[in-house]
């Protein structure tokens, strides 16, 4: 949510920021509820005082047996009264108005990010690894004979419908594996808390990173009304909602390995084979809260915790800045690293690294103190994946694919995750 403060002190800049995210200009109607909201503060404040001046006046004249002034001042307190009751319903329905405007609004993009209207004006910044020669057609992650007993689509099918998949033997051990390989380097060298927290969630976790009012669409609700997350974003950063932090305790480094759902509104079409977007997957989320003059630094520390996984795994990517037209409702500035999946010859986002600023922050009413004194100041959010742990099961079978149907795994899980493991044989058999 975005501070009334500083778009009144420069509305032409805030419809500017708008603007390049192909949003029309509302400062002028913001500014209109405002006012209204703020006269109407002003005229219940002093229709206050004068209603506790006529009580201090009534208390005197009752005193002095005045019984003809203390009938009069009676009459102004009730009077007086009505006027406030109904000054106060009018100061709320202008709130509520103001923070409906205001929480269908996107973050506005930091100055450095691209222009543009869509991924194709993304910017490269970056990439590691070398996409690998096979010498033969390179297969979808589905295609291989490594996974066509242990990746079931018609079984989930018939469960849950389409987007849906159940994975088996080899395939689950691995897609385990590397959940504990991300979960293993981010606690032990990266300086995350572990967190196993609800997938369920009431409607302002929701409102709090901003998936509702906006994308109500995209997930899925409970009949009595609670939300299945879209990804453990919403219960890490809401774990500081309603709170005031001492500035010794930042940063907040936090990670999850959590089912995620969404319900891919919009999406009919793209991605429908294999199990490159589902309704129901896995990630591992990271969340930072941070000092506000340290978001900037920590977006570039979180997103080389990610790419590291990538590496370490030896999975080629790309790193880019998403321009205006393809970032987040949240982020100010987003970082895509994409993956190199050689079945499809082309580079697929693994993970998005957000920084917030204090949008979330303030939705959610998480602020600190600080520690030279002062008023409590609002905290900056990030999030990023770290990663998709389905998309990254697919860019493993993908890039370790062999001639004969096998896939060979990424050194770093054979030992202590995969048991000696090395490889997935074209009977599905991991040996």
């Amino acid at each position: 949510m975005h501070d009334i403060r500083m778009i009144r002190q420069n509305p032409a800049a805030f419809d500017a920021g708008l603007a390049r995210l192909g949003e029309a200009p509302v400062s002028d109607l913001i500014l209109q509820v405002d006012a209204v909201r703020r006269t109407a503060i002003a005229a219940a404040e002093e229709a206050q005082a004068a209603r506790n001046a006529a009580s201090r006046e009534a208390g005197v004249a009752k005193g002095r047996g005045d019984g003809v002034e203390f009938e009069r001042l009676r009459g102004v307190i009730a009077e007086t009264k009505d006027s406030i009751l109904e000054l106060d319903r009018e100061v709320r329905e202008r709130d509520a108005e103001l923070r409906e405007l205001l929480h269908g609004l996107p973050n506005l993009p930091l100055d450095d990010v691209p222009d543009g209207k869509g991924e194709s004006e993304n910017r490269e910044i970056r990439r590691w690894g070398e996409p690998g020669e096979f010498g033969f057609r390179a297969l979808e992650h589905f295609e291989l004979a490594a996974v066509e007993a242990t990746m079931d689509f018609r079984a989930a099918a018939k469960l849950s419908g389409s987007r849906f998949v159940m994975l088996k033997g080899a395939v689950a051990r691995v897609h385990r594996a590397l959940a504990q390989f991300m979960l293993d380097v981010h606690t032990a060298e990266n300086g995350l808390t572990e967190v196993s927290a609800p997938v369920l969630v009431r409607e302002e976790a929701m409102y709090g990173t901003g998936q509702l009012p906006k994308f109500a669409g995209d997930s899925y609700r409970t009949e009595d009304g609670m939300w299945l997350i879209p990804t453990s974003e919403v219960t890490l950063t809401n774990s500081v909602r309603e709170t005031i932090l001492d500035e010794d305790e930042l940063p907040i480094r936090l990670t999850a390995h959590s089912q995620c759902f969404r319900s891919e509104a919009g999406s009919a079409g793209r991605d429908a084979t294999g199990m490159l977007r589902q309704h129901q997957f896995e990630k591992v989320e990271m969340v930072s809260i941070v000092h506000p003059d340290r978001s900037l630094d920590e977006q570039e520390r979180m997103t080389r915790c990610a790419e590291d996984i990538l590496e370490r795994l030896g999975l080629p990517y790309r790193t880019v800045v998403l321009c205006t037209g393809d970032m987040g409702f949240g982020a100010r500035r987003t970082y895509d690293i994409e993956v190199w999946l050689p079945g499809q010859g082309a580079y697929r986002e693994i993970s998005s690294v957000s920084v917030c600023g204090d949008f979330q922050a303030r939705r959610m009413n998480a602020r600190f103190r600080p520690r030279d004194g002062g008023r409590p100041e609002f905290v900056h959010t990030l999030n990023g994946s770290g990663l998709a742990i389905g998309r990254t099961l697919i860019a493993v079978l993908e890039n370790g694919q062999r001639a004969d149907g096998s896939v060979d795994l990424p050194e770093v899980l054979h030992g202590s995750y995969l048991g000696g493991g090395r490889r997935i044989a074209a009977d599905g058999m991991l040996v």
